[in-house]
């Protein structure tokens, strides 16, 4: 295939020219994902693409319906062929596409998911991966989550878990450094519910035959139950350790006065959070783990809130792929339709009066959130508003999803749509208005709160895996910094400025960023620089110089960029990994935001990556996983891998990583289009600048 720009001879042409053949290319690389997306767009307007994730999920919604009595969903053979085609051929499953191991918690919840679903311990799945558990350790290092499932199908002792009381849920909010509204949305929402799982310690045991007794080669006796220590007994992990063993105490004392009152109180918040589609929070975990309280708790099957949510596992959370049923740990319709309308944008393919068009900006509009949320807890006396990122969350707007509303509205308001840019301007007035009122005191914003980064609730045993705390970011922060710079407003004015101190005191000193939200340096420099364009900022200066050295500098023989989930445990393998179409498009619009003749040798290369993967289509295929949920550090943050004593290595035991798959196509969209306006500026430029001479 010709390269990109490439003349009917085969020549390339340069910027300076007038590059009729690289606008060629461009252009119709464009209009191939255009129409993919009309292809793809749903009935009501909107573009949603499959959340990938890992096998856990679907491990255990097996054991969370054995749990339940749950034994006629028709899924639930499918759900079994979708663990068995995830395995890896040593017998392990892992936490991401292409992970160098297997991972010991996601394999026992699979094994154990199998056994529930009556697979013989002798067929060849289930023997691979006992020689793959036996061989890593056993039971030595699951995760707590993985220690309650063992636990509530009667494979592990409830002594054996971390206490989670729910006396917790009475603690004041406003003082108290344990009190829920100190964890992060996602872990609060899971908490609650487990901690009446671990009060009232329920079990449904495996049926006779099914039971995990070949894990357990030496005896049940000769397994260590006891919780991990990593640190020595001077630490704040032994403190939370002996308070773990006297809570143990407390369960067991006649007399608990305030346990029953803190256990109604979990069950009335756990009713009034559930979301619309019968989840929780808008992810899997505390969906599952809800429906479990609720029916140990002496909900049965048929009541409205257990029925919704076991109903609401179906579509669109099911996606069925051949004979497979997979479950979404959640779900990005809100996401993937902003940044997708975005992508029309840089491709000067919105057009307000064509009727996709309007479909779809009519459904984004009707998902502004206009409810009161948990987020006022933190942030009081605004108006409530704010895009969550799933079909139905509206306690949990995210900050992510309204700064790239921001973007999208503030980019339309002068599309000469009188409907819309009055639309545009009051949304724009109420979602600004709230959207500040969650700048951090270091001048940041997190995803969902405020301020939510106080670590000593990191060291409780319960905190062992993911992240409990949403400190700010500095992707997210670069979202809402170029919404603002969208708005009108630049570098000068003091909210961007304490943003832009903070972000630049986070810089890498090899120039690059930190990703929180996506993998991982790629893209947290795809974030930063055009964020600082946006408000003004020189894109000469040496920080921006040095991390433009760094996306050339880790850019692939084949143009693209790529970097491994790994590089979040190695500094080596930052910005290192196989090209991908989402990662290559970050490093393109890191690039084309500073504007440099210097860089577009490299930009070239990249756009050819682009245009010669492109699928016939119109799309992109993307195996590898480029959206992060958990790092795995715990504080859910930044942090030096090489100062911290993690139980995880480069299979990010602890981490949670994500394959959105309409990252593949949208990023990609909004690099080339962005590409295209740049090239064809630099030609206007040089053609006035010959007829000036």
């Amino acid at each position: 295939m010709e390269p990109i720009g490439a003349t009917s001879d085969g020549r390339v042409s340069t910027p300076g020219g007038m590059a009729a053949a690289l606008d060629r290319d461009l252009e119709c690389a464009l209009d191939r994902s255009i129409s993919w997306l009309k292809e793809n767009q749903k009935p009501d307007g909107y573009w949603v693409g499959r959340l990938e994730t890992n096998c856990t999920m679907e491990a255990e919604w097996i054991l969370g319906m054995h749990f339940l009595g749950v034994r006629d969903d028709p899924k639930h053979d499918r759900v079994v062929r979708a663990i068995l085609e995830q395995q890896r051929p040593d017998g392990s499953w892992a936490v991401f596409y292409g992970a160098p191991a297997g991972e010991i918690s996601a394999t026992i919840e699979c094994y154990a998911a199998l056994r529930c679903a009556g697979l013989n311990p002798d067929s060849d799945a289930l023997r691979t991966a006992r020689e793959w558990i036996i061989a890593h350790g056993g039971f030595k290092h699951v995760r707590v989550f993985t220690r309650m499932w063992l636990a509530l199908i009667g494979e592990w002792p409830w002594s054996g878990t971390p206490q989670l009381p729910p006396e917790i849920i009475l603690a004041p909010a406003r003082w108290c450094p344990f009190n829920i509204y100190q964890f992060s949305s996602w872990a609060r929402a899971t908490l609650v519910p487990l901690a009446v799982v671990s009060a009232l310690r329920p079990v449904r045991p495996l049926p006779e035959g099914r039971r995990l007794d070949e894990l357990f080669p030496k005896g049940r006796d000769a397994v260590d139950y006891s919780l991990p220590r990593r640190h020595g007994r001077l630490s704040w992990e032994s403190f939370f350790l002996t308070a773990d063993r006297l809570l143990a105490w407390y369960v067991k004392f006649p007399v608990q006065p305030l346990r029953d009152t803190a256990i109604r109180a979990c069950l009335e918040w756990i009713v009034r959070h559930q979301d619309a589609d019968g989840a929780w929070g808008g992810i899997q975990p505390p969906w599952i783990y809800s429906l479990i309280a609720l029916h140990a708790s002496g909900y049965p099957l048929n009541h409205p809130v257990i029925a919704k949510g076991i109903d609401g596992f179906n579509e669109p959370w099911a996606v069925h792929t051949g004979d497979t049923t997979y479950l979404q740990a959640s779900n990005s319709p809100v996401w993937d339709t902003l940044l997708t309308l975005v992508a029309l944008l840089d491709a000067d393919a919105f057009s307000p009066g064509e009727e996709w068009i309007e479909r779809a900006m009519r459904w984004i509009i009707q998902q502004e959130v206009r409810i009161p949320g948990d987020w006022q807890v933190a942030v009081k006396g605004v108006e409530p508003s704010g895009w969550a990122f799933e079909y139905e969350n509206d306690l949990y707007p995210d900050l992510d999803d309204t700064a790239v509303a921001l973007q999208l509205f503030a980019r339309v308001q002068d599309t000469g749509s009188t409907d819309l840019s009055r639309t545009a301007k009051e949304v724009i007035e109420r979602a600004g208005r709230w959207l500040l009122a969650f700048q951090c005191r270091n001048g940041g914003w997190a995803s969902f709160d405020k301020d939510n980064d106080h670590p000593l609730i990191t060291k409780i045993p319960f905190c062992d895996f993911g992240e409990v705390l949403d400190p700010p970011s500095v992707d997210v922060t670069a979202h809402v910094i170029e919404a603002l710079g969208h708005l009108g407003r630049d570098k000068n004015d003091p909210v961007v400025r304490r943003a832009l101190d903070w972000i630049l005191s986070e810089q890498e000193p090899d120039g690059s960023w930190f990703g929180r939200w996506g993998v991982n340096h790629v893209y947290g420099c795809g974030s930063v620089l055009p964020a600082l364009r946006a408000v003004g900022y020189d894109m000469s200066a040496l920080e921006v110089r040095k991390a433009a050295e760094w996306l050339i500098g880790h850019q692939n023989a084949d143009g693209g960029w790529g970097e491994t989930c790994s590089s979040y445990m190695s500094k080596d393998l930052r910005g290192a990994g196989p090209s991908t179409a989402s990662q290559t498009a970050w490093g393109l619009m890191g690039l084309l935001a500073i504007g440099s003749s210097k860089y577009e040798e490299a930009i070239l290369a990249g756009l050819g990556f682009l245009t010669r993967t492109q699928r016939a289509d119109g799309t992109w295929d993307e195996p590898y996983y480029t959206g992060t949920g958990f790092p795995g550090y715990g504080l859910g943050k930044r942090i030096d891998v090489d100062d911290l004593r993690l139980p995880q290595g480069l299979e990010l035991g602890r981490g949670f990583m994500l394959n959105y798959n309409m990252y593949r196509h949208y990023f990609p969209m909004t690099a080339l289009g962005r590409a295209r306006s740049y090239f064809r500026n630099r030609i206007e430029a040089t053609l006035e600048r010959g007829a000036a001479r």
